[in-house]
């Protein structure tokens, strides 16, 4: 299963769970599919899916921080779109300082 967690705070132990990822490792077993093969996996096993994913929103938060993309543009062009490109963050990870 591929590792997914690159960051710095992965990298060194934490015993005092102090750093946002608090020593976990993290794993994705899709890491490795592309956005053809996400596709391929829903149309061949009728998996639901949101309906805005239709409607050019590839990457879907909260209605406020999510607007659809247009052709060419990053599929995370969406997510944050008023913020800074070093910006742009949900709050899930924010580093504590």
């Amino acid at each position: 299963m591929p590792l997914i967690d690159f960051s710095e705070e992965a990298k060194v132990s934490d015993a005092d769970n102090k750093s946002p990822s608090r020593g976990l490792v993290k794993f994705n077993p899709l890491a490795n599919w592309t956005w053809g093969d996400v596709w391929h996996y829903i149309a061949l096993n009728k998996v639901d899916y949101n309906p805005l994913h239709d409607a050019f929103f590839p990457s879907i938060g909260c209605a406020p921080c999510t607007r659809a993309i247009s052709l060419g543009e990053d599929f995370r062009a969406g997510r944050w779109w008023w913020e800074e490109e070093t910006a742009k963050e949900c709050g899930l990870h924010v580093k504590e300082s």
